[in-house]
C-alpha cells in the first residue's frame, strides 16, 4: 500500500472519500506533521524524508518544485496532482486504483497527473 501525505488544500471530501472505501490507509495531512503554512519545497522535502507521496491539486507551482528537486537529484517519492476539476467520485477511483495496485517504488520521482 502506498504511503501518501496530502498538502494543505487537498479536497478534504476525497480523503474522507479514500479513508471511507480503504479504513487503512496510509494517508497524513500535512496540518498533523506540522506543516500546515509550510511552502512547497518545505513539504516536498518532509515528503521525501519520509518516504511519502504527496496528493496535492496545486498544478501552479507544485510540479516546478517537484521537478527542480529531481534536476537537483534530490530524493522524491512522487506528487500525484489531482485536478481539482474532477468529479470527486472520479478521483476518489483513480487514488484508489494507484493505492491498492501499484508499488511505492514504482512512483518514486515521478509526477503524476490525474486524471489518468
Amino acid at each position: 500500500m502506498l504511503r501518501l501525505l496530502s498538502d494543505e488544500n487537498f479536497n478534504g471530501d476525497i480523503l474522507r472519500g479514500l479513508f471511507l472505501h480503504q479504513p487503512s490507509l496510509d494517508l497524513l495531512r500535512v496540518q498533523a506533521v506540522g506543516l500546515r503554512e509550510a511552502d512547497d519545497p518545505a513539504i516536498l522535502g518532509w515528503a521525501a524524508s519520509n518516504e511519502r507521496i504527496l496528493l496535492t491539486h496545486d498544478r501552479a507551482t507544485m510540479p516546478d518544485f517537484a521537478y527542480q528537486r529531481l534536476l537537483r537529484a534530490e530524493p522524491m517519492a512522487g506528487v500525484f496532482v489531482v485536478n481539482d476539476r474532477m468529479p470527486m467520485r472520479q478521483a476518489i477511483d483513480e487514488l484508489l486504483l494507484l493505492v491498492n495496485y501499484s508499488e511505492q517504488a514504482e512512483w518514486a520521482s515521478v509526477v503524476l497527473y490525474l486524471p489518468l
